[in-house]
């Protein structure tokens, strides 16, 4: 009876409380804030947002405490001690650009929520941040799918939350779609990888793998390849991108920018893990496969987005989705360097993310400032606009300048030269090339839009007007700190370098 109990006790986890608190945090400010919407009144809606910006700051500072990234917890207690959640420096890492990137969101959504129910929007924001904070922490295939779809699901409704709105409705119907099938594909690949290795612990599936029974390798291998597939949905790589531009233009404005960034960051936060954690036995069949797909990825992001009409309707929009499919393929080749190369590539990939966010969410920043004048938001829409809104264009310009590797948008370009850098030394100089001839042709329509901020408008054509309303204190805030956040790391380039070269697990 003593050993049983013994051996019982021996089953019992702990919880580390302070690890877990940046999810928990947002999770916990999402339930305050929808009870909290039954009691407030219409006038005092405003409040609710301001509580979210409240609970997502306090979710980024809980980071601070983790810093040495060197924190476990439900972990088993018997066999190899593998653990489910570890906050490691890649977990902070990816935390702070997620909620940062949620944070942003929330400031460009004040004000801008007035037609919006502001509860359902808040808690759904909420609770698709904590789901993006718990998915870089996850260490099993079981917490990963859990936390892809926390993060996921909120993200359809607030696509179609604008009631009565054919186009968002369709929107997030694609949107949901797609994603459910990326999801259906991806569980039945961690069905057969589980029932190969018999473990779901990335740790354990990382050695496991590659001394798989002969009679299970197919069911093995055919479960890490649907895996991936999945995954590939998730981070909009072509052909798996279909859902991108009408999900964008359809969405909200500033969650067409929280997909674009955030949405971007969860996909391949999994995909990373998945591959250099899990995969690690498989790396020559996902290593080319990857490579293959990010060549894929950008050439399609960049044709499509320089076809697009600048007096369409929302064709900013829609090419700002197109550019995110681009910088999607960018983003994939140092995790497909990192099949040759090991593991130390991927901290190129996160750096280029970093740059990304910040610079994108600028872009869609401005977009959501020209929109309250323009909600047709074409690219013509801009033109013109450094003579209405000087400081707007000359945000709009950096950003795009950034986007597209040139100065003064260093920040860009140094995170460009940090992904060829990773192509070239994993012996990938096919890749490299393709790289460059896609860098070269996204120029043309990032200068075309940088251009034209500073053209004057055409015969007969009305200049982008003065807004008269007063700008919202949190959409400029958000251009603001964007700008300021691209400026300084533009100021400090070898920081982009230094942090590539970082082994972040």
């Amino acid at each position: 009876m003593i050993a049983a109990a013994e051996s019982t006790t021996s089953l019992v986890q702990s919880v580390d409380w302070l690890a877990l608190a940046p999810p928990l945090t947002a999770a916990a400010v999402a339930l305050v804030v929808l009870v909290a919407d039954l009691f407030v009144t219409e006038a005092r809606k405003p409040l609710l947002g301001y509580g979210a910006v409240a609970g997502l700051v306090a979710s980024l500072a809980l980071i601070i405490p983790l810093h040495d990234g060197d924190r476990s917890t439900f972990c088993l207690t018997t066999g190899s001690h593998a653990c489910s959640y570890t906050a490691d420096h890649f977990t902070l890492v990816i935390q702070a650009l997620v909620l940062g990137g949620a944070l942003l969101t929330a400031l460009l959504s004040i004000g801008d929520t007035r037609k919006l129910p502001a509860g359902e929007f808040w808690f759904l924001l909420l609770s698709s941040a904590a789901g993006a904070a718990l998915l870089p922490a996850s260490r099993d295939l079981a917490t990963l799918v859990v936390a892809l779809e926390v993060a996921s699901l909120p993200a359809f409704a607030l696509v179609g939350i604008k009631r009565g709105d054919r186009r968002s409705s369709e929107a997030a119907l694609k949107f949901f779609l797609s994603s459910v099938t990326a999801t259906a594909v991806m569980l039945l690949g961690v069905s057969f990888v589980y029932a190969a290795t018999g473990t779901l612990h990335l740790t354990d599936l990382a050695g496991r793998l590659g001394h798989v029974d002969p009679q299970l390798s197919t069911l093995a291998g055919a479960g890490v390849a649907l895996t991936l597939v999945g995954f590939a949905f998730k981070t909009a790589a072509a052909p798996f991108h279909f859902w991108v531009p009408d999900t964008y233009v359809g969405a909200p404005l500033p969650i067409a920018a929280y997909l674009s960034v955030v949405g971007k960051a969860v996909g391949f936060t999994g995909l990373i893990l998945v591959t250099v954690i899990a995969f690690p036995a498989y790396a020559d069949v996902w290593g080319p496969a990857l490579a293959v797909l990010a060549a894929l990825t950008m050439t399609v992001g960049n044709v499509a987005a320089l076809r697009q009409s600048a007096s369409r309707a929302r064709s900013a929009v829609r090419l700002l989705a197109w550019s995110s499919v681009a910088q999607a393929g960018y983003l994939l080749v140092p995790v497909a360097a990192a099949a040759y190369a090991g593991e130390r590539r991927i901290g190129s990939t996160v750096a280029y993310a970093l740059m990304y966010a910040v610079v994108n969410l600028g872009a869609f920043a401005v977009a959501a400032l020209v929109a309250r004048t323009r909600p047709g938001n074409r690219l013509d829409d801009y033109r013109g606009l450094y003579a209405t809104r000087p400081l707007a264009a000359l945000a709009l310009a950096f950003f795009l300048l950034c986007l597209a590797g040139l100065p003064p948008g260093i920040i860009g370009l140094f995170a460009k030269v940090t992904v060829f850098s990773a192509a070239v030394d994993a012996g990938l100089g096919w890749l490299a090339v393709v790289m460059a001839v896609n860098v070269v042709v996204a120029l043309y329509y990032y200068l075309r839009w940088t251009a034209a901020l500073f053209r004057a408008p055409a015969d007969g054509e009305e200049a982008a007007p003065v807004v008269r309303h007063r700008v919202p204190a949190p959409l400029t805030a958000a251009i603001v700190i964007t700008t300021a956040a691209g400026v300084v790391l533009s100021g400090a380039p070898q920081t982009v370098l230094r942090f590539a070269a970082v082994n972040l697990f």
